[in-house]
């Protein structure tokens, strides 16, 4: 258990205040952590990750004894999860990226996600086929600037797996929330793909059929005169690239993930400045989404103008037998009707 500080003066109590949880939050703090042993390869992505993620990035430069998989099998993993939650609060850091290499787990990435300065899910992959910022020659983006994120695969919205390495990327990369767009402000984009799909996979459960790799390639995009108001838009690898394999991973914990995604309910004032007068019949639900209540009056049903058509006429299929006798009984009955009249 962390112990709660009281603040001694007006500045700590500002800073304190600024760490609490806000209806519209700051950007992530990423920490990116090496593990007891890197290599050339991690090395090279974290550094690169971090450049990405710049200025809302924090270093260590030292090793530490980290396995946070481990937490449920060895003392280490244990602490582990007590040295994430501190970082997480000393730092007011929300996401961490761990690099270490062994035999077993060669170049190993694990991304962690916390939420009120708890463990909120963890997912570990391998990387593969790596390419650095560096080796490519080229202009590249302006740190601080928010990438433009493409998922290119249906199992983005329909694999758990997929579906939670989505919600990690976006978490990692999306930076600060922002009202409008300047199209000169997105200088670069991240598309996010995978390898074909094994035909047994299932797409919408997790089983033991191997998953495809996730293809990470970095570009930065030159707008060019196309004639119109819309620009043409040309991409430029600027790296790094590399390819993930999904290891191991943990799942949010179902109470911990209903408070995380909880939104705060608008305030009076917010729904009245959005619809421009109060109205009757308006409510916010616990999502924060705006309702309104429509009441109908009673509707006649037997007053509904409805298509005409002869086969619905009454009478109309009243008439036994084949055609050609039905046929022939109504012309007798219309000649017997025009001798009657005429008499």
């Amino acid at each position: 258990m962390l112990r709660t500080v009281k603040p001694k003066n007006a500045r700590s109590k500002r800073a304190m205040e600024a760490r609490q949880p806000k209806e519209v939050e700051d950007a992530r703090i990423a920490i990116f952590v090496k593990g007891t042993k890197t290599g050339e390869v991690l090395n090279g992505v974290m550094k690169d990750m971090m450049a990405l993620k710049r200025p809302d990035a924090i270093s260590f430069s030292k090793k530490n004894v980290i396995h946070p998989l481990d937490a449920q099998n060895t003392a280490s993993g244990s602490s582990s999860m007590s040295s994430l939650e501190f970082w997480s609060s000393k730092n007011d850091a929300s996401m961490f990226v761990i690099g270490q290499t062994s035999k077993k787990r060669p170049n190993d990435l694990t991304f962690v996600r916390m939420f009120d300065g708890k463990v909120l899910d963890i997912v570990e992959a391998g990387v593969e086929n790596y390419v650095s910022m560096e080796s490519v020659p080229g202009s590249k983006s302006t740190p601080g600037h928010k990438p433009l994120m493409h998922f290119a695969s249906e199992l983005f919205d329909t694999h758990p797996r997929f579906i939670q390495l989505k919600s990690m990327l976006m978490s990692l990369f999306n930076g600060e929330a922002v009202e409008s767009i300047y199209l000169k402000g997105l200088e670069h984009v991240i598309s996010v793909s995978l390898a074909p799909t094994p035909a047994t996979l299932n797409t919408t459960t997790e089983s033991t059929t191997p998953l495809p790799k996730v293809h990470i390639r970095t570009y930065t995009t030159r707008l060019l005169a196309s004639g119109s108001r819309i620009p043409r838009v040309e991409l430029t690898p600027m790296g790094p690239s590399m390819d993930l394999v999904l290891r191991r991973h943990i799942n949010p914990d179902p109470e911990l993930l209903k408070q995380a995604m909880r939104r705060p309910k608008l305030k009076k004032t917010d729904v009245e400045k959005g619809l421009g007068k109060k109205r009757k019949n308006l409510d916010v639900d616990e999502m924060g989404d705006l309702r309104g209540r429509v009441h109908v009056g009673k509707q006649d049903l037997s007053r509904l103008q409805t298509r005409k058509m002869k086969g619905l006429k009454a009478g109309a299929f009243e008439d036994g037998g084949d055609d050609g006798a039905g046929d022939s009984g109504s012309d007798d009955d219309e000649a017997s009707n025009k001798k009657r009249k005429l008499s």
